[in-house]
């Protein structure tokens, strides 16, 4: 009445659904299966029945020849004071028989051993054992001669050039903290060196440690570890951040390594993998999704190729009036306003593109796409298109059609005339001098 073993219970459960026709969900209740697997039960019956389905077949090996094997082995190295990780180690280098930890401990076990206490380092065999890397610490730091092996020769390339723009003073006045072990224009060029070596996140610095050749570019004795990097971040905040920004962009002009004649603005989203509430979720492009992100604005020189403004403390909300901030930090800090912006259709609204007119600023965006604009460029006539040529070699279609118009937008104050481009790509291409009208070039 009460079936205890595995099969006698199945052979019960179908007895009552075969022979005495109950009800196939009270029989899987009153045998405690689920409804889907008594269905399943009764199918195998039905399709596969034959004398050995309810007889009990053993499972698992009756023998276990590789522990056998080597098991007075185990037994001799334990009496030896051997630990696991110790026997495995001397099986791997005795023949082919091998053993993991686990099997190891189930011998030793079996044999009636105990677990051994902790030893000290003294009391381990003699055998390799991974090294501590030396403490970052500037003091400790020499220039005796010496060769070394390094996997980041190109590092010292770059020194010559923050020399010249004289790194430490820019550090030095954008008060950064630092330590009497690591200053704080050392652990800037750390920051930097990672970058420069493309290492993804702070953490992976921890494979560089013991290259003398990173340690040497940076100006320390080792490179400081993933924790102290990870700290001093969060210690910078905007307002260092911002002075540092001001003198690096200072001393570059100086030196003519921009020209400050325009610049590409964007945004761009930093995925955040933590669980830090108040981290908001923003559209990632190279995921096509929404998900919890860091929002920065940037700001590049397009002739020199260089970030000139940066700021990664954005709310949602703010973006549309980031682009103002920008300005208002450069005419701050050097006396005028940018005389030429470039940037796509969702870093700002028409109505920041008016208060740009305004302030006599040249820029070049994008219309909005909409199904209304790609039905207007959709039923241009053709007389109205006409060829144009690109001079950019790299470019697969150097031949498109455009078509010149002026058009109105809403929220935007001033003239704008607009440019299609085939096959209804708009591209927008503004323009706002003192002494003219603003243009929109749609492409």
């Amino acid at each position: 009445m009460e079936p205890a073993p595995p099969r006698q219970r199945q052979y019960e459960a179908l007895r009552a659904y075969f022979a005495e026709g109950a009800p196939s969900a009270a029989v899987a209740r009153r045998f405690g299966y689920q409804p889907g697997a008594f269905r399943v039960l009764c199918w195998r019956f039905r399709h596969q029945m034959d004398r050995d389905f309810f007889r009990e077949i053993p499972h698992g090996p009756k023998s276990q020849p590789r522990k056998d094997a080597v098991r007075t082995r185990v037994v001799a190295l334990r009496k030896r004071n051997f630990s696991v990780y110790d026997i495995r180690d001397e099986l791997e280098r005795a023949g082919p028989a091998r053993l993991s930890v686990t099997a190891i401990q189930e011998v030793l076990r079996a044999e009636g051993f105990a677990r051994l206490p902790r030893r000290a380092d003294e009391e381990r065999p003699d055998r390799p054992r991974p090294l501590a890397d030396a403490i970052a610490d500037v003091r400790a730091f020499s220039l005796v001669p010496r060769t070394f092996s390094t996997r980041a020769g190109g590092l010292f390339l770059l020194l010559p050039l923050l020399a010249r723009l004289d790194l430490d003073a820019v550090v030095g006045h954008a008060q950064f903290p630092g330590t009497k072990m690591i200053p704080a224009t050392h652990a800037v060029r750390a920051g930097l060196v990672l970058k420069l070596l493309g290492t993804a996140r702070r953490s992976h610095v921890m494979d560089l440690l013991f290259d003398e050749g990173v340690a040497l570019a940076v100006g320390l004795n080792a490179l400081p570890k993933a924790t102290f990097m990870s700290q001093y971040s969060s210690r910078l905040g905007r307002q260092a951040m911002v002075r540092l920004l001001g003198a690096w962009i200072e001393r570059v002009r100086r030196e003519h390594v921009i020209d400050a004649s325009s610049f590409n603005l964007d945004f761009h989203s930093i995925s955040y993998f933590g669980e830090d509430a108040v981290v908001e979720k923003h559209y990632v492009p190279r995921r096509s999704q929404r998900r919890k992100a860091v929002l920065a604005f940037l700001a590049q020189d397009a002739g020199g190729q260089l970030f000139c403004y940066a700021n990664a403390d954005l709310r949602k909300g703010e973006e549309a009036g980031e682009i103002l901030r920008f300005v208002s930090f450069w005419e701050q800090r050097y006396g005028e306003r940018p005389r030429h912006l470039v940037f796509d259709s969702k870093l700002t609204t028409y109505a920041t593109l008016s208060k740009l007119t305004a302030l006599g600023i040249t820029f070049i965006t994008l219309r909005r796409r909409s199904p209304a604009l790609q039905a207007a460029v959709a039923t241009l006539p053709r007389a109205a298109w006409h060829t144009v040529h690109l001079k950019v070699p790299h470019r697969k279609y150097q031949t498109p059609r455009v078509v010149d118009q002026r058009v109105s937008l809403t929220g935007y104050t001033g003239a704008s005339s607009a440019e299609s481009v085939g096959d209804c790509e708009a591209r927008c291409d503004v323009s706002a001098q003192d002494s003219t009208p603003s243009t929109l070039q749609l492409r």
